[in-house]
């Protein structure tokens, strides 16, 4: 079998992601180091990219991925998580809100933007997670952080509830999103749903459920290169990979590039790199599986 990449599990409600890597290891041989990229809450459901074997050192593609996500927001009331996991509080006297004023809302959150995280989130406070802090009852002050929107569509539209599509950068809190436009129009919103859709080129159109066998799961597995498209790469000989995984330079007749791939003749990974007037120095090689 395939001894190292990546599998895109649509995950269903109600379960952690650790949860999902702890039965995605039945699919696997013993001692197969695994891991996910990008974090999805319980209530949320959708692609969560797992990595196997030597694809764990490329999560941090996976995690820098553009992301989108359809969600459910409910206005008229807040949670102390954003979501409908947490204690959620109606907001009293507010009236429904004009779709105009939402399209006026959501207009103004495009872009980057500063956002202010969930204190029910993973993020560290002195040393623990804000979640655990949050949980006991303490007060949680995250920092904001500058994210980017790229684009927000409006789905449906019936008081109190609204659908949106959201595609976004690293680091995009939906729940601070459904806040933050409920404060915004003064009546308070939460997230109901949420579904993630895609990051990067991984989508639900090829992915398992985390109750699939292993056969069914390995029959969709992503090659190691599936987070690097879009980076300049090239094919190379077995001479140049042997100087790569001996630590040496090669000269390359390509533009310069922060990161630049290089690939065997088969299309594998060999490494990542900077290339700088032609030479190509190696930042993270993939040793040989052979």
């Amino acid at each position: 079998m395939q001894t190292s990449g990546f599998l895109v599990v649509n995950k269903t409600q109600g379960i952690t992601s650790r949860d999902v890597v702890n039965r995605a290891m039945n699919w696997f041989p013993k001692r197969t180091r695994l891991g996910h990229g990008g974090t999805l809450d319980p209530l949320a459901t959708g692609v969560l990219v797992l990595a196997f074997g030597q694809a764990t050192r490329l999560l941090e593609y996976v995690q820098r991925s553009p992301k989108t996500y359809t969600t459910k927001i409910i206005f008229g009331a807040t949670s102390d998580s954003d979501d409908a996991d947490g204690v959620i509080t109606p907001r009293e006297g507010v009236s429904p809100v004009d779709e105009s004023a939402i399209r006026t809302a959501m207009n103004g959150m495009i872009g980057d933007i500063s956002q202010i995280p969930p204190a029910f989130s993973a993020l560290k406070v002195e040393g623990q997670r804000a979640y655990a802090l949050a949980r006991k009852g303490a007060e949680v002050d995250l920092e904001p952080r500058t994210i980017r929107i790229d684009h927000i569509e409006l789905l449906e539209y019936t008081w109190p509830t609204l659908r949106l599509k959201i595609d976004c950068g690293k680091g995009t809190y939906i729940r601070s999103i459904a806040r933050d436009l409920g404060n915004t129009l003064g009546v308070g919103g939460y997230v109901g749903e949420l579904l993630r859709d895609r990051i990067g080129g991984f989508a639900l159109d090829k992915s398992v459920s985390p109750e699939a066998t292993r056969e069914e799961a390995l029959r969709v597995l992503w090659p190691m290169t599936a987070p690097l498209r879009g980076l300049p790469r090239c094919n190379i000989s077995a001479e140049e990979i042997r100087n790569i995984r001996f630590g040496r330079t090669i000269n390359l007749k390509h533009a310069d590039a922060e990161e630049f791939v290089v690939l065997d003749e088969n299309g594998e990974l060999i490494a990542i790199g900077k290339l700088t007037n032609g030479k190509f120095q190696p930042t993270k090689v993939i040793p040989s599986e052979g």
